[in-house]
């Protein structure tokens, strides 16, 4: 079956919530070991996580989840156009210079733009709102992002010509549900590969991100007393605080959306690290982590550990049951292939440019009406 229009789904001035995920041509392992040949190339997928952190400090969207395997690799993003409406000409300017720089380091990281630089995109309204556009846009995060693994890989390989499939694919995610599935789907796909057996040793994942987030600090060691005061160092300057060192989910989208408390609006990121600071999930992310392990206990063969006996209250709330739930989380990809949520509330979205109906399989009808 022909794949839809893009168009029909996508709408860069909504904020929408995708899952999308980028496959090499004829499922290569370009990001790992070739079971034949030995090849190991499982360093690049290092650089795709670099240009993830740097797409996230830059675009108008969200990172919620990530994992990248050998041939393949899964995003959950959140379009922010919202986010990109409180940026004045001269931010949307610097923000698109630092994804397509003018200049680059030794290193190849993009430079500061200068004056001129930004003068020629924020003294020019048209290329300003189409930059504009193009910082929410789906579209142009993940054209960029596999222009720039494939150039490099190509070039590392001196070889020209594809590198990933024609087309990504984008299923948008229209309710609590597919979102909360789709995102342990995305941070359990290592562990459901049977390529890791915990979270925390899952690779190149956002689970293992927010799980070395949560850990506790260690605590410093205990020096010799010095002359210096307590408050400085020997050289004078003052020591960096602990808890002031930099998470290593700091680039993701925050879980918990703190329904209740949680303040309304745009939320964008003072600190440059990510879009925004609106959470996804309305739970906390030990609770989140808690999910994952206890869906990771029911779908991973010979994973050590008993399987709790309570379900996650989540899914008590969100009304699934133990089967519904791992048969979304083992299945999504099949579940959903055009847009992503309870048949009910699918039968009720229409395409953005036709009015038609979105198609639901059988079996997602099948599986929901069991949890009826």
């Amino acid at each position: 079956m022909a794949r839809s229009n893009r168009s029909e789904f996508v709408d860069p001035s909504d904020v929408q919530i995708f899952h999308a995920v980028s496959r090499t041509n004829r499922s290569w392992w370009f990001f790992g070991k070739d079971p034949i040949s030995g090849n190991d190339l499982g360093y690049r997928k290092a650089w795709i996580e670099e240009l993830l952190v740097r797409f996230a400090a830059s675009f108008g969207i969200d990172l919620l989840s990530f994992s990248i395997l050998s041939n393949h690799f899964h995003l959950m993003l959140r379009s922010r156009p919202d986010v990109v409406r409180t940026w004045d000409d001269s931010e949307v300017a610097r923000r698109w210079l630092m994804i397509c720089p003018v200049r680059k380091d030794d290193q190849g990281d993009p430079m500061p733009p200068s004056q001129p630089e930004l003068d020629r995109i924020r003294n020019a309204p048209q290329k300003v709102t189409e930059i504009r556009r193009r910082l929410s846009d789906l579209s142009w995060w993940m054209r960029l992002l596999n222009q720039r693994i494939a150039q490099r890989a190509n070039k590392e390989d001196g070889v020209k010509g594809h590198f990933f499939e024609e087309r990504f694919t984008a299923v948008p995610l229209i309710d609590e549900e597919s979102v909360l599935a789709c995102s342990v789907y995305v941070d359990l796909n290592l562990i459901r590969a049977c390529i890791a057996e915990t979270v925390e040793m899952s690779d190149h994942t956002s689970a293992q991100r927010r799980a070395e987030s949560v850990r506790p600090p260690e605590q410093p060691q205990q020096d010799t007393p010095t002359a210096a005061s307590d408050d400085q160092s020997p050289n004078g300057a003052a020591p960096k605080p602990a808890n002031q060192e930099k998470r290593a989910d700091s680039f993701l989208s925050p879980i918990n959306l703190h329904e209740a408390t949680g303040a309304v609006g745009p939320q964008p990121n003072k600190a440059g690290g990510r879009c925004s600071d609106k959470g996804f999930l309305p739970m906390s992310e030990e609770h989140y982590l808690e999910l994952l392990d206890w869906s990771a206990r029911n779908l991973a063969r010979g994973k050590p550990g008993q399987t709790p006996s309570d379900l996650p209250p989540i899914l008590e709330r969100l009304g699934l049951s133990p089967t519904v739930w791992l048969s979304l989380v083992a299945n999504f990809g099949e579940l959903f292939s055009t847009i992503a949520g309870r048949p009910e509330h699918i039968d009720s979205e229409r395409t953005k440019q036709t009015g038609r109906r979105f198609y639901v399989p059988k079996q997602t009808r099948v599986l929901f009406g069991q949890a009826a």
